[in-house]
């Protein structure tokens, strides 16, 4: 096989996925590996709340929601939530390549969770009545999952247009 068909054929693999399936991973992924690093954040006292303190415990006090298998539902809802936040970010804010929308995104984002929709929540504290160390912990998480999703995003969406405007220059060039 030639170099230039190896090429076509990595080319075919990479558009077969569209930029909405890759948001959605990056999404999915995003809520999981977030959630994963805030229920370590609780175990290890960084912060006094955890995924599940808004996923499950806020619904439900079953006695099953305090243990392993909270953590693992609460991980896996986080997730899904997660891909909604990232199709929002793709909706709004992809065409800014920049890190930094990234970072404003996870603060909003804290900002909405913490102070915002904090009453729905009543087995979490107000954020006057959180210590410094789960603010900055969980705002720190909250900015990473941003940047994460923003700057993915992004990224993927000026290269899928890169690749656009060279597909057209090398049609116009007749290649």
């Amino acid at each position: 096989m030639s170099e230039k068909n190896i090429q076509l054929e990595q080319d075919n693999n990479e558009e077969s996925m569209s930029i909405l399936s890759r948001t959605f991973i990056t999404g999915f992924v995003g809520g999981l590996i977030g959630s994963l690093f805030g229920i370590i954040m609780y175990y290890f006292n960084f912060s006094e709340v955890s995924p599940k303190s808004y996923v499950l415990r806020a619904w439900t006090t079953l006695e099953w929601t305090e243990g392993w298998l909270g953590d693992l539902v609460s991980i896996f809802l986080v997730g899904i939530i997660s891909i909604a936040v990232a199709f929002i970010y793709y909706g709004i804010l992809k065409k800014i390549n920049s890190m930094w929308m990234g970072v404003a995104y996870g603060g909003i984002l804290w900002g909405i969770l913490f102070i915002v929709l904090q009453p729905i929540f009543t087995n979490v504290p107000p954020v006057m009545d959180l210590d410094i160390n789960t603010i900055v912990s969980t705002l720190c998480l909250f900015i990473i999952y941003g940047t994460f999703i923003g700057y993915s995003i992004s990224y993927d969406y000026h290269d899928m247009k890169l690749k656009e405007k060279k597909q057209e220059q090398q049609q116009a060039n007749g290649n």
